[in-house]
């Protein structure tokens, strides 16, 4: 593998301007102990938001919150996927842009939807990266669903299961490899292990790493849900299965009672 200047915008240039976008919101005013307190705690484990440090938030953001929690997420995770994308691909030139003043939820959403129609991992992969982050960050609703692509490709309850123990799995090394990245966005990104980066240039393409990458980044949106204490599961038993369309869109599709 090597590294190119603006990587993103050669391997996946639709993603590539919407990213630089998020990455021009606003930063959140820290300047409010109580926002500062809940980012940091945010960015170190956001399943560890009390709802002491929520309330106090709440109360120094008022009807702001939603949105500064927005502005949170982008600061705390693309510094993640830079540092990650030049540890395993070698440094780039990251473009600059004008700050965005627009709606910064829609700029969101859009983000997802075009990470979410890149393709050159299969759909089991993608399940597993999601699931994983699933149950790092603690997201009910996130735990409580699982794609039906994946279980059409042959993915069933043992498989899902094998994200809490991957190292240590039967899972293939492709997958291990996203796992590893996966691990690195959320728990190291500043200092990504060195056996995750041989792993990730041996068994994954570029565009492959760059996926897992940016999916990490999508799938942690969910951080937002948590940190508002808004990640309530939508079903009481089982688990709610859930397809991706081609243009990146997410539609529930049914119930299964067995759940990983």
């Amino acid at each position: 593998m090597t590294g190119t200047s603006s990587l993103l915008d050669v391997l996946v240039p639709d993603v590539a301007s919407v990213f630089a976008q998020v990455a021009a919101l606003p930063a959140p005013d820290r300047n409010e102990l109580a926002v500062a307190e809940f980012a940091d705690q945010f960015t170190l484990d956001v399943a560890s938001i009390d709802a002491e440090q929520r309330a106090a938030f709440f109360a120094a953001t008022g009807d702001q919150a939603f949105a500064v929690v927005q502005q949170i997420y982008a600061a705390d995770f693309v510094p993640r996927v830079r540092a990650v994308l030049d540890a395993v691909l070698g440094e780039n030139s990251w473009p600059q842009v004008d700050p965005y003043d627009g709606d910064s939820w829609a700029l969101l959403e859009e983000f997802m939807v075009v990470v979410a129609r890149l393709h050159s991992l299969d759909a089991t992969t993608t399940e597993l990266v999601r699931l994983r982050g699933a149950r790092l960050h603690d997201c009910a609703v996130c735990k409580s669903r699982r794609s039906q692509d994946a279980i059409a490709a042959g993915a069933d309850d043992a498989l899902f299961a094998a994200v809490d123990d991957w190292q240590d799995s039967a899972l293939p090394e492709p997958v291990k490899a996203a796992l590893g990245l996966t691990d690195a966005l959320i728990w190291t990104p500043y200092d990504v292990p060195g056996d995750v980066i041989a792993a990730a240039r041996e068994h994954l393409t570029d565009l492959q790493v760059v996926e897992v990458v940016l999916d990490v980044m999508r799938n942690a949106a969910n951080k937002i849900a948590v940190s508002l204490g808004a990640d309530a599961a939508t079903v009481t038993e089982g688990v709610e299965l859930f397809t991706t369309d081609a243009d990146g869109n997410l539609a529930v599709v049914g119930q299964e009672a067995a759940q990983a």
